[in-house]
């Protein structure tokens, strides 16, 4: 049976990705600050803890015999969240020191308990601010990462962080392979305080509207993004792990929507007339972001399977369920 250890499985994708372990017959150990906040965690062994201390990662990457290794590793844990989160500048010092410690610990660690595989999530804001001005024409091809000029701190570590895992990956042999995650979403995903993402925000705002009321979307709402259904990125991931390709590779979806056209997208979900209000804010992220998926369709054959709607009506049936559990009865 093989063994895997994911870090950050209290989190959206990282309690997802034990979920998907489990179900194909891994024995998973689970470890994060915290065990998810909507479900039960169906790892093996859940271990509530920090994974900046080295002590507490040296711990987590003990099997029971000392001859024992992990088969593979999966790095989700980081210090994130939305825009809100991300891009008010008020939380760079955190974002950077707490995840860039977490990942110097799990490479340093993966190496010396010779870990067979590592998989680390960076993600598409570690593309230049540059090449995402036109957001009708965003350029998020692999190759286009440097010369480098990411939007946030968030993006400048995700950048360090690869370039940490490929250097411990020449050095010392190990096996790693870097995804770069384009706005994933689905439902068991942080929906409210600040760290939402986008769907997960409208989602939300619309749920909780009275008919005919205003949805409110930050900025022009013309910045456009593309958004991937978590069941899309577990696929992917699972391919890219089974893969002789190390990356790093986009995993996103091409679809690309307006933030605008997102909203009007759940209201004929949710079957509510609202309008939308477009709030200004100095935060807004980039104009344009889409995943360029012509490396991973060529190295890995993969293609995300289903149109955004059909994932953002889960999300909201989902998300709508959990206002009504806040509305006093």
């Amino acid at each position: 049976m093989k063994k895997a250890l994911v870090l950050g499985a209290g989190g959206f994708i990282g309690s997802h990705m034990v979920t998907r372990l489990k179900s194909e017959g891994y024995w998973v150990r689970g470890v994060d600050l915290k065990k998810p906040e909507f479900s039960y965690s169906d790892a093996d062994e859940f271990v509530i803890g920090d994974l900046r201390n080295r002590s507490l990662v040296e711990d987590v990457f003990c099997l029971t015999k000392p001859e024992q290794r992990f088969d593979e590793v999966y790095q989700y844990a980081a210090d994130m969240g939305g825009a809100g989160y991300i891009f008010t500048g008020e939380h760079d010092a955190d974002v950077m020191h707490n995840s860039a410690m977490i990942n110097l610990n799990v490479a340093k660690e993966s190496v010396e308990k010779s870990v067979k595989k590592v998989f680390y999530s960076s993600s598409a804001c570690m593309y230049p601010e540059h090449n995402q001005l036109d957001p009708n024409n965003p350029n998020c091809e692999e190759s286009s990462a440097y010369p480098a000029n990411p939007d946030s701190e968030y993006g400048w570590e995700k950048l360090f962080s690869e370039r940490l895992f490929q250097a411990f990956a020449r050095n010392h042999g190990m096996q790693v392979r870097i995804a770069r995650f384009h706005n994933v979403f689905g439902p068991e995903g942080t929906w409210v305080g600040g760290r939402e993402k986008a769907p997960a925000a409208i989602c939300r705002k619309v749920a909780e509207a009275e008919e005919g009321g205003q949805i409110e979307v930050w900025g022009d709402g013309k910045q456009t993004r593309s958004f991937l259904y978590i069941d899309e990125c577990l696929e992917a991931v699972e391919r890219f792990m089974n893969s002789d390709f190390e990356g790093p590779v986009n995993i996103g979806s091409e679809e690309m929507i307006s933030l605008n056209d997102l909203a009007k997208m759940v209201m004929e979900i949710s079957g509510k007339k609202s309008s939308i209000y477009n709030k200004p804010v100095s935060y807004e992220g980039v104009r344009g972001r889409r995943s360029d998926n012509t490396l991973i369709r060529s190295k890995l054959g993969w293609a995300p399977s289903r149109p955004l709607r059909e994932g953002m009506a889960k999300t909201y049936e989902w998300i709508a369920a959990e206002v009504a559990k806040t509305v006093p009865v």
